[in-house]
């Protein structure tokens, strides 16, 4: 009986000792897992940043920059306080000077994730809102992730004491670009959703998502969908009736077209349907940089007849280089291929790649855009003046 007794006593201590090791290194995981993943997903390239000369400095200062395209909501950072990893946070767009930025929210992503191949059974995005303790509904909708992720850009305007705002109208735009005249330490952004698979096959979430305060939608993102073909699917397909279904309710609303990522016979098909400029948020050119990813010399003709934007982006697969003269590269090749008015950035910070710098150093594009030779007015529009165009005619009033 005594024997017996002490191995219930040994037994009930390793049982202790076992759940006492399993709450450690939950709390472990929990506590420095979101981190870890965060600073391992978006690097910084080791290359050395080039001092900014006083003339690039000046006009860098003098921009009111816009960049189409960062994933920071996905990473569970405090984006109001300064960090020394990832690419994007408040006081970073600060010393960047970065007047607005589009925050573009990501809800499934396959695994592995190939260039091209890809298809929906699979998702990487479960995991990360588990360990990051996202709402647990949040786990099994795609839709509840968005929303989560648009609330999160919410309270950041509350919790940085004015010096954020979100764009939502033409006017909410035109006042803060007359505010920003006089005060330059304030910053904006606009709430994008990537991939329209978080729709979740229901017309009226587009309306959902409209009230949530999204303004642009990518119709497709790594897969293809119930809506569109993706670049990067299997079956690469265009326009489905529901993707019709879907564009229409877009356009009656005044929300904008993002075709990054589209398949080209999506590319087509909505070129053919809509009236309205596009947008291409984050994307490469195969005139620099040839694969699937990127565009094509006749998608950049057609882009720009529509009117609208082609947003560069600054990580490898985009640019074929890891230094700012590959973005620099690719910004010239879009210029001279269609012309200045068609071209800007979309960085894609912390989007699971690597970037030669982040948004606080993005003077480091200014003065490369000089270097490759184009005047302070070129700049201007390509940093700044195309997109705030675009939006002054797609936002709502």
């Amino acid at each position: 009986m005594r024997q017996r007794r002490q191995i219930g006593k040994v037994f009930r201590l390793g049982l202790l000792l076992v759940i006492s090791l399993t709450i450690l290194i939950a709390i472990l995981v929990f506590s420095f897992g979101p981190s870890f993943v965060a600073k391992r997903f978006n690097p910084i390239s080791p290359l050395v940043l080039q001092p900014l000369s006083s003339a690039s400095q000046a006009l860098h200062d003098s921009l009111n920059i816009v960049d189409l395209h960062a994933d920071s909501l996905l990473w569970g950072r405090d984006l109001s306080k300064l960090e020394n990893y990832g690419h994007v946070d408040v006081p970073r767009l600060l010393q960047g000077n970065v007047a607005l930025q589009v925050f573009t929210v990501v809800t499934k992503v396959p695994t592995p994730l190939l260039l091209e191949g890809n298809n929906d059974r699979s998702d990487n995005i479960t995991k990360l809102a588990i360990l990051q303790r996202w709402p647990i509904r949040s786990w099994f909708s795609l839709k509840e992730r968005a929303l989560y992720q648009a609330r999160r850009l919410q309270s950041l305007e509350r919790e940085t004491s004015g010096k954020f705002r979100m764009i939502k109208t033409k006017q909410d735009l035109n006042d803060y670009l007359a505010q920003r005249q006089k005060n330059r330490e304030i910053t904006s952004g606009l709430l994008g959703l990537e991939g329209a698979h978080a729709l979740e096959g229901q017309i009226e979430n587009v309306n959902q998502f409209y009230e949530a305060g999204f303004r642009l939608i990518g119709l497709s993102h790594f897969f293809d969908t119930e809506v569109s073909g993706s670049a990067h699917g299997v079956d690469k397909g265009g326009l489905s009736p529901f993707g019709r279904e879907v564009l229409k309710r877009m356009e009656a609303l005044g929300l904008i077209i993002d075709l990054a990522h589209a398949s080209a016979q999506t590319m087509n098909e909505v070129l053919q349907i809509t009236s309205h400029p596009v947008l291409v948020s984050h994307t490469g050119v195969q005139g620099t940089c040839n694969n699937a990813r990127n565009l094509s010399d006749r998608q950049l003709q057609q882009i720009a007849q529509s009117g609208g934007v082609i947003g560069i982006g600054f990580w490898e697969t985009a640019v074929c280089g890891e230094d700012v003269s590959a973005i620099a590269r690719a910004i010239r090749y879009v210029a001279d291929k269609v012309g200045i008015d068609y071209v800007a950035i979309g960085s894609d910070f912390d989007g699971a790649v690597r970037v030669p710098f982040d948004v606080a150093n993005l003077g480091q594009l200014t003065q490369a855009l000089q270097k490759e030779g184009f005047s302070e007015k070129e700049i201007e529009k390509i940093m700044s003046l195309n997109v705030t165009r675009l939006l002054q005619k797609l936002l709502p009033d």
